[in-house]
């Protein structure tokens, strides 16, 4: 393997992308860089650590991007990693025990193109046992347990032994009087219960059907600066996409290898759901989503008009002014009630249909312009 990857990453736009590391972020760093630095040894000792690290996070910084940290520690432990995958007899031992380490070296391999002839040949068919993460046991729940042994440890003898008879309350028999009008008022208070509860369920299913105002939902204009092909999902792309946020842009998976080649996914306009709860997509958390119009045949983006400009606010007729959610809740199907609304017309427009209103609300923006597809007429978008 060539030497100067660090120089071949901070060339590519993805390296160019990543915003300034926080505090934290920052620690990981020099911690992940200091073990690059005592040799192969030390390297070999922290394997079974990385890898613990890798399987909660994408990157060594903890970020949605690679960064230069990656590359570094990378280098030298790559040749590490080629070593094990060849030269050990129980392959699926070693595929087991360091399957996060692989995806990662898988990724950074394609991300900063190593000749193929120097590349990890990894068995992508070889099926791996199911991964036990073990539960840590709650410390709230540890301490409450220890204070009822405690208290159970110092409670007087006495005090355990009293007689059963004294511990249920005054002797005697209540008449039958009393007995009468307690029952009724136990009897009212349950009907009572129960009629808020069966209210309250009303009221709830009563919401549950209510159709969501499709203002909710965050459409902006996204430039694609860069997409590769996802390291572990053949069907899946992953985008580097600019939707004028201030942190920067953001890691967007997409299943459109059928539909378009890798060239397509390069420097384009696109339109980008921005709100939806972010996903873990392989080992890539995938923080949007690309609209498109789709038929059973075809698939076709949503295009966004001439001058657009990443981050330009998307919406449907007449709701322009309201806020969208900082983020959909998934447990409402806020996404899934809304969606099947979304169709094209036949002059290729994108709309929502309004059942309410009886009317088509056209997707468009400050300007009024027409958000179109290609070709598909009646297709939905999603």
């Amino acid at each position: 393997m060539s030497t100067g990857l660090v120089a071949t990453f901070k060339n590519l736009t993805i390296a160019k992308n990543v915003n300034s590391l926080t505090r934290e972020q920052s620690a990981l760093a020099t911690q992940w860089e200091s073990i690059t630095k005592n040799g192969t040894a030390e390297l070999q000792e922290n394997l079974d650590q990385l890898n613990l690290f890798l399987r909660d996070n994408s990157f060594l910084c903890a970020t949605q991007q690679p960064t230069v940290t990656d590359v570094i520690v990378f280098e030298p432990i790559f040749p590490i990693v080629k070593q094990l995958v060849s030269s050990t007899k129980d392959i699926k031992d070693v595929y087991n025990k360091y399957r996060h380490i692989l995806r990662w070296s898988d990724f950074l391999q394609q991300l900063l193109s190593i000749p193929q002839s120097s590349q990890l040949s990894l068995n992508y068919d070889l099926e791996l046992t199911h991964e036990i993460i073990e539960k840590k046991k709650k410390p709230a729940v540890a301490a409450a347990a220890a204070d009822a042994k405690t208290a159970e440890a110092t409670t007087p003898a006495a005090a355990k032994d009293k007689p059963a008879k004294e511990a249920k309350g005054p002797r005697g028999k209540p008449d039958e009087e009393t007995l009468k009008k307690l029952r009724e008022e136990a009897k009212a208070k349950k009907a009572a219960k129960k009629a808020a509860q069966a209210t309250a369920q009303a009221e709830q299913a009563k919401k549950a059907d209510e159709m969501p105002s499709p203002s909710i939902i965050d459409f902006r204009v996204g430039f694609i600066q860069k997409a590769i092909k996802h390291p572990d999902a053949d069907s899946l792309y992953v985008s580097t996409i600019d939707v004028g946020d201030a942190e920067g842009p953001r890691t967007v998976c997409s299943g459109l290898v059928k539909h378009f080649p890798l060239e397509a996914m390069q420097e384009r306009y696109v339109v980008v759901v921005c709100n939806l709860k972010p996903v873990n997509m392989r080992g890539i958390k995938s923080t949007a989503m690309v609209l498109c119009a789709s038929t059973d045949e075809k698939v076709e983006f949503v295009e966004p008009p001439k001058g657009s400009k990443a981050g330009d606010k998307v919406f449907f007729e007449g709701l322009g002014d309201e806020e969208p959610l900082k983020q959909l809740n998934p447990k409402k199907k806020l996404w899934e009630k809304l969606q099947p609304l979304f169709s094209t017309t036949s002059d290729l427009n994108v709309v929502f249909k309004d059942e309410e209103n009886k009317k088509d609300l056209k997707l468009t923006n400050a300007k009024g312009e027409d958000f179109k597809v290609a070709s598909l007429v009646d297709a939905q978008v999603r």
